[in-house]
Order: C-alpha cells, then structure tokens, then sequence
C-alpha cells in the first residue's frame, strides 16, 4: 500500500475508475490524483484518461466496487494493473472485526471512519438497475461531502484497520489479491469462455431430440417417463416428483426415505435403471439446455458473473450460469478458437496440501511431495499390515481409505470407518490432526477462527448461543446443544482449511494476471483449476507461468520455507474435456 499512487475519480454518486450509474442526472465522470481532478468528462473521455494514466503512471486505483465498477470500463478494452477495492476490503475487515453483518456501503463505512454508528442501509447488488455496494438508495453521504473525498477518508481508515490486525502483512496481502481477483473475474466475465453452441445443440439433439416447446418434455424424456409408468404397473407416476417416486416405490414394497440417486442406485426394480437415466437428462435439460444456451452463450462466449468472496469462505460463486458446475457432458463444448489453446491447470488435492503447510507437520509434508497424495498416503498409513474393513465385501482399495481417512480430518467426520481412519491418521500425523481439532474445538466453545491470511469465519447465531450455552432442562435438549455444538465445531474446523485454499487461489489469480503475455488471458477459474486462453505459440509459455505462480503464491502464502509441493500441472488443449 505504502508507496502506490492513488487515483480516484468517478461520477456524483460513484468513486474510483467508477464506470456508469446510468442516470442522466449525473454530470459527468470525474477522475481525482496527486495533479488535481478532471471533471465533467464524458463516458468515453473518462475511459480514454484512465487509459492513458494507466499506461503512464500504473497507479493504484481505488475502487468502490470492483463487481460494480469496472465491467464498462473492461468491454471499452481499459485494463486496469491494480486496484483497491473498498467494499471487499471492508467486507473482509468487519468480519475480522466480528462485526461482519454491518454494511459496506459507503456512507456506513464513512460514518465508521468518523467514529459515528453506522447506517443500516441494507444489502447492495452491484448489478445494473440494482444499488451498487456503495452507492445505496436514499440520501447517500452527508451535505457537502464528495465521494472521492468520503473514499480517500474510507481508505485511511481501513488502512490504520488493516495496521491493528495481529498479521498486517497478510491482512496486507489478501486485500491486495482479493482486489486483483475482482479484477480478474470481470476480465473473464468480459472476455468470456469459448463455447461452441453448434455443438452444444448438437449435443442436447442427441440425447434428449428436437426442442420441444417451453414446459413440455423433450422425446426422451417423455420415453424414459412411459418407461418409468410401466415399471411400476402402468400407474401414472410423475419422474420430476420425488414423493410421487416414494410412493410409487413403498406401493411396490421399497421404502426409502427421498428419490435421491444415491439411495435410488442399489435397489433391484426395473424402474430404476429409466429413473436414473431420466434423472441425468431432465438435469441437461433443466441446467444446461436450449433456454440455458439462448440466456448464457452469445457470440461463441460463456459469460457467467462471479460474485468473488460469494461464499462465506472466501469461495466464489456465480449469479446465475451455473459457471461452477460445467457437467462432463458439455466440456467437450468449451473448445478454444483456431490457432489458439485452453491453457487447463488443475491443482491435485489443494486442501489437504493447505492443512500441511498450515499445521506445518513435516511427516505429512513428506507425503506431500508426492503428485498423488492420497496413494502416497495410503502408503503411510497401510504399510506393514493391510487395514481390515469394517464392512465385511467392502472391496475399496487403501488408496480411497485414505482418502477417506483425510476427509474426515477435514470435515470432521466420524461415522463408519470414518473413525478407526481418523484415528489411524491422527496417531501417524498428530500435528496436521492437532491443527484441525484445535479448529473444531474453538468452534465448539462458539469461537472465530481465522484462514492463513486473516479471513474469519462469522459467529454463530444468538439461537445457538442460546441453545448450547445455558443449562438443558432435559436430556432431548442437552442432546441438541451437543449436537449443535459439534456441528458449528465441523463448520469452523473445515473453515480454517478452505478459506486458506481460498486465500491461496486468490494470490495465485493475482500472480497470473500480472504474469501472463498479451493476448493471454484467463476464462474461467472454479476453486482450484484455472483455464487461460491463449495462442497457440505462447502455450507452453503461459503453461510455465501457471506452474511457476503456484510456486511463487505459495511461498507469499506460507513463505519461504513452505516445505508443501503444490502441484498444479498445467496442460495446453484444444477442448476443455480433453483436460479431464
């Protein structure tokens, strides 16, 4: 932060490289630096000054809302270098603070830089026609107050905030990388993934037939539904219904509790089979088919919006799209244009290579070396004697033992084998089991805990607090604060491991944009894999880049003496299933 030149500009209701409000009573578009302001500036002016300072001066920008911000200024072709991004940057100080469910809003942010108490102004979107996170309906800042002058007072303030914390330097660290990644989800937003759509309704035509009309099934679907009715008889029972598939089953003597696959997929009676087809396909339809493929995929490019931070975590999400959830069937969809490459790198076991480096346990780190490290592990544990299953015919290899073994260090789970596996993992790697049960522990008690570079995990609700902190009047209630208790102890063990990881991706975003040659650029990204498109000629170029910033954001992260391999092999293709 120390050093940056700082810029901040915007609109009457918009601060920073502040794009559009879209109200004609705006005057204009102002830009405010150490030379003085420019205001009045038309869209198009606005944009070519930005331009031309970034080139000039690579100066840090200083942004409300990214999200909000700088979509327009990414379609003129304005590429901003870095950037702070007020709200997320607030977002992540208040929940460091324990006060995460106050607004980011400009004026409650400006009234907190001010010592006074905060508005309630409500949730903000970001979205066009929607309030921006700090540009909220009603009267907004005090008389006499500016944006750009209530933004300068924001950012002190959250600077002296960031100053406070127990690790400025990482508190440091992960605003920057979370601005960088904001910046980066709207590029990919803007540049889009590559889809083909003739192949994509090729695709829907093959399996599910012609479009039918909205709310009507498509032909195979209406197959597999008469399929369904006369294994069950030839009485009508309803595919898209689960309590119709329960009763249709419990008439036939089969309980189950729900139609879910998991429970549908062991049972002997002929309707299963078409049930669990129909299930596949009704998905395709309903996810991903032809009114999916008229609202996303426009001038062969995916465009999903990513909302960075979406998840408690620190995790993205998506509004709308379903970009996180690309299903196997329609990769081969994703296919990058002639002459160029999908750059696809995918880190192997991300979480349980985060735990080893957090805990610093230096036996798993040796386990961690290897590019597998579920067999790797496996042979740690198993080695000598091969461990008997509970279930007698239970054939799963120690390899998926294993596997099972670290998830339920990681989500706490116990039942089955889960625990003999835990138990064995913890008495072979005490300090890694130690990290997350300490985790657990402090969530039990109704404590916060914090990521590798300072993301918090919220309170749990008053009700809990209610529940498990006052004496039960009965056992059914004593078993229910114990049961909530542990519960929130799972959220906040796991919680220290994924918004790590999600610390770790957040660097490793902000490393490659810095990195990667023109006209590279990234296209997608979901939790721990990344897709850069790139010519054809820079492929191997960009695929050492990859491999070499998952090097570099893994020392930022853990530092230099992070004794944890991070693989993430970075493969250059033509489609994005030859990938997987």
């Amino acid at each position: 932060m120390p050093g940056a030149t700082e810029i901040v500009g915007g609109g009457p209701h918009n601060v920073g490289v502040q794009v559009i409000t879209g109200r004609e009573e705006d005057s204009g578009y102002t830009i405010e630096g150490p030379a003085g302001a420019l205001r009045g500036l038309s869209r198009a002016e606005w944009a070519q000054e930005v331009r031309r300072l970034e080139a000039a001066e690579s100066p840090r920008w200083v942004l409300p809302s990214v999200e909000a911000d700088y979509p327009a200024l990414a379609e003129a072709g304005v590429r901003l270098g870095r950037c702070h991004d007020l709200a997320l940057a607030e977002g992540l100080l208040l929940a460091y603070e324990g006060r995460e469910g106050e607004s980011r809003s400009l004026r409650a942010a400006w009234a907190r830089a001010n010592g006074e108490e905060p508005p309630d102004d409500g949730p903000a979107f970001g979205e066009a026609g929607q309030p921006t996170l700090f540009s909220p309906p009603g009267p907004g800042l005090p008389p006499g107050v500016t944006v750009a002058e209530a933004a300068r007072r924001v950012l002190a303030a959250q600077e002296k905030r960031v100053a406070a914390t127990e690790a400025p330097g990482r508190m440091r660290l992960l605003l920057a990388a979370e601005s960088a990644s904001a910046l980066a989800a709207v590029e990919m937003s803007a540049a889009g993934v590559p889809w083909r759509a003739d192949l994509h309704r090729e695709l829907l035509e093959e399996r599910l037939g012609p479009r039918a009309p909205a709310g009507q099934r498509p032909k195979a679907l209406v197959v597999l539904a008469e399929k369904i009715t006369d294994a069950f008889g030839g009485r009508p029972v309803n595919p898209d219904s689960p309590p119709s598939v329960v009763r249709a089953l419990g008439r036939a003597g089969i309980e189950v509790p729900s139609a879910r696959k998991y429970l549908l997929q062991d049972i002997d009676h002929p309707a299963v089979a078409p049930l669990l087809e129909y299930k596949e396909l009704s998905r395709l339809h309903s996810a991903n088919g032809w009114a999916w493929l008229d609202e996303w995929v426009a001038g062969g490019r995916f465009r999903p919006h990513y909302v960075v931070g979406g998840v408690v975590s620190g995790r993205w999400a998506t509004r709308g799209g379903g970009a996180l959830q690309i299903p196997k069937v329609l990769r081969t969809c994703v296919r990058a244009d002639p002459g160029w490459k999908l750059v696809v790198a995918d880190g192997a076991q991300l979480e349980p290579r985060v735990l080893t480096a957090l805990s610093g346990d230096r036996r798993l780190a040796e386990v961690a070396a290897a590019s597998d490290l579920y067999a790797r592990l496996a042979e740690a544990l198993f080695s000598g004697a091969r461990y008997v299953p509970l279930r007698p015919g239970d054939t799963r290899d120690d390899r998926s033992r294993a596997k099972i073994a670290m998830l339920s260090a990681m989500y706490g789970g116990t039942s089955g084998e889960a625990g003999p596996l835990l138990a064995l993992l913890r008495q072979r790697f005490p300090d890694a089991v130690s990290y997350v049960e300490r985790a657990a522990t402090a969530g039990e008690r109704g404590e916060r805990v914090r990521s590798r570079l300072g993301r918090t995990s919220p309170a749990p609700s008053a009700a809990w607090r209610a529940l498990t902190g006052g004496l039960a009047e009965d056992a059914a209630t004593e078993s229910r604060a114990r049961q909530a208790s542990r519960n929130w102890g799972r959220f906040t063990r796991n919680f220290v491991v994924q918004a790590s990881a999600a610390d770790l991706t957040a660097v490793l975003l902000a490393t490659l944009r810095g990195r990667l040659p023109s006209p590279a650029h990234l296209v997608f990204f979901l939790h721990d894999e990344v897709i850069v498109h790139t010519p054809a000629e820079l492929a191997a170029e960009v695929a050492d880049i990859v491999e070499d910033a998952v090097l570099e954001s893994a020392k930022l992260v853990f530092g230099e003496a992070c004794p944890v391999r991070f693989p993430m092999h970075a493969k250059p293709v033509d489609t994005y299933a030859e990938a997987k």
